[in-house]
């Protein structure tokens, strides 16, 4: 897994060819500046087709359906979702496409739990514009691109035990993960059943559905899990 190294424009400008198998990309970014700005950058730099922008998870899983992208790029703070969730759903609708997240917060267990979750990067918006070409070029040739300072091989135990969470909360369906979410915010049964307009009865099947799916005893140990997995929040 390789980091973002601090690379001159000579070597930036020498793209290489097969990353023009990467014609069409989605981005998601709540800042409509950024993302326009980056849609700009990376059209320029790599020759693509068309380069979509959506602010929202919503707004992105929609266009997604009308025409999947050969790549994503995700922020992971967006009005509708934040943390690891929205990997986990993108990748749920677009398995096999690579994602990239970006981020204006690089913390070392968000990197850990973002590529545990099947990111293929994971870059600074702050980096510049040559850097962050580099950094594209080489996800989309087939390499993982960390920030600088994260180590893929401190804490190999610890992420190994990580990617294995990570697969259990990707074997939730939508409903299940509704469900977490509430779980996470301390509501009860009866507010859960109201909120998402079902039976108490099927929130305590849901609920038993997940806890032997992620491997805990209840609710609390299920609550945890999801915070250690930074799957709602970042």
């Amino acid at each position: 897994m390789g980091h973002v190294p601090n690379w001159d424009a000579g070597r930036v400008t020498a793209l290489r060819s097969h990353c023009r198998t990467v014609e069409d990309i989605l981005i998601i970014d709540d800042h409509p500046l950024f993302g326009d700005a980056l849609s700009m950058t990376l059209s320029h730099a790599f020759g693509l087709r068309r380069a979509r922008t959506a602010i929202s998870l919503e707004m992105a899983q929609k266009m997604m359906r009308d025409a999947p992208p050969d790549a994503i790029v995700l922020d992971l703070r967006l009005p509708d979702v934040e943390g690891i969730e929205g990997i986990m759903a993108l990748h749920r609708q677009a398995a096999g496409v690579p994602l990239t997240v970006i981020s204006a917060e690089i913390d070392s267990a968000m990197v850990s739990a973002a590529m545990a979750a099947g990111a293929k990067g994971f870059i600074s918006k702050s980096l510049p514009r040559n850097r962050m070409i580099d950094a594209f070029d080489r996800m989309w040739s087939g390499e993982c691109v960390t920030p600088e300072g994260y180590d893929p091989d401190a804490g190999l135990a610890a992420d190994a035990e990580l990617a294995d969470l990570m697969r259990r909360f990707a074997s939730l369906t939508p409903q299940q993960m509704n469900i977490l979410r509430l779980i996470c915010q301390g509501r009860p049964n009866k507010i859960i059943s109201y909120e998402l307009s079902i039976t108490e009865a099927t929130v305590k099947t849901h609920i038993a559905a997940i806890m032997q799916k992620i491997n805990v005893r209840n609710r609390t140990q299920a609550a945890l899990a999801a915070n250690r997995a930074r799957i709602f929040a970042s």
